[in-house]
């Protein structure tokens, strides 16, 4: 003790901060070998990290819950959805969000098709009703995502057939990610009863042919879903490059998705894409 009441207010942080390393642990079996290698992390950075993680482990260690309404002191201002104007909607959804942020809980959308009255509408009907973890962590936001309680497959197959499929399948980088993919009965283009291993290797000969792919466009035009099948259609411009050649390739391409009803998730079953020959 009178070792460290010598320290100046730095070292003595400094000290604190390897105690409440050690203490994490031995007691949680903490790792800190990334922080180590960052050794120009100011102390009081440092100091805030780690009792923020001691905190959320005391926390954790006993959870208690409680429903968002009675998290937010269980608030009377706030109409009933039905009962606000189409122009006062905006300005309610607003205050209700920011009534929310002031107890480090926010409500977030994916989608862009929610529109404020929907997100009002949830929060009030809904999120006042479900049950969270009451932690009480300076600092700590409690983020709820407005997707994970009402998927909206428009855009997320859109999102996916997009960017996770065709423009995954046309830029040269390797494909190597395919858990959007179906694992076998795949279909590209002409080829049917692929397996998903089958389908990359097909997809990385066709990008070992070119030295560079440029995708100058890529959008797409529609998205329809039909109980448990789902198509997206668009149209793409390629430039494919191959000693020191210029070869544009251009068309339409198709994605179709499956519903897998066990675990919710829409996979990727067909994929045609025009001009390309696999």
């Amino acid at each position: 003790m009178e070792y460290f009441n010598q320290l100046n207010e730095e070292e003595k942080l400094k000290a604190e901060n390897d105690f409440l390393k050690m203490k994490l642990m031995l007691e949680k079996g903490a790792s800190f070998s990334n922080m180590e290698k960052n050794s120009e992390l100011p102390p009081e950075i440092e100091n805030e990290f780690l009792n923020y993680i001691a905190e959320f482990e005391k926390q954790s260690h006993n959870p208690k819950y409680i429903t968002v309404f009675d998290k937010i002191e269980k608030p009377a201002r706030f109409k009933p959805v039905a009962e606000i104007p189409d122009e006062e909607i905006d300005t309610a959804w607003h205050q209700l969000s920011a009534y929310l942020n002031q107890y480090q809980i926010s409500l977030d959308v994916c989608s862009p098709n929610i529109a404020p009255r929907e997100l009002y509408r949830f929060t009030t009907e809904e999120l006042f009703k479900y049950k969270m973890g009451d932690m009480n962590i300076p600092g700590m936001m409690h983020g709820f995502i407005y997707d994970e309680f009402h998927p909206d497959p428009v855009y997320d197959n859109t999102k996916t057939a997009t960017d996770e499929c065709i423009k995954y399948i046309l830029k040269k980088e390797p494909m190597e990610w395919t858990h959007n993919f179906r694992k076998d009965n795949l279909r590209l283009n002409d080829r049917f009863l692929l397996s998903v291993d089958k389908l990359r290797n097909i997809v990385n000969t066709f990008k070992m042919a070119y030295d560079d792919l440029e995708i100058t466009e890529l959008s797409a035009s529609n998205c329809s879903v039909n109980d448990k099948s789902s198509t997206v259609t668009g149209t793409y411009s390629l430039t494919a490059i191959s000693n020191l050649n210029k070869h544009p390739l251009s068309g339409d391409w198709k994605v179709i998705l499956e519903l897998d009803e066990e675990f919710g998730y829409w996979y990727i079953t067909e994929v045609k894409i025009a001009g390309i020959n696999f």
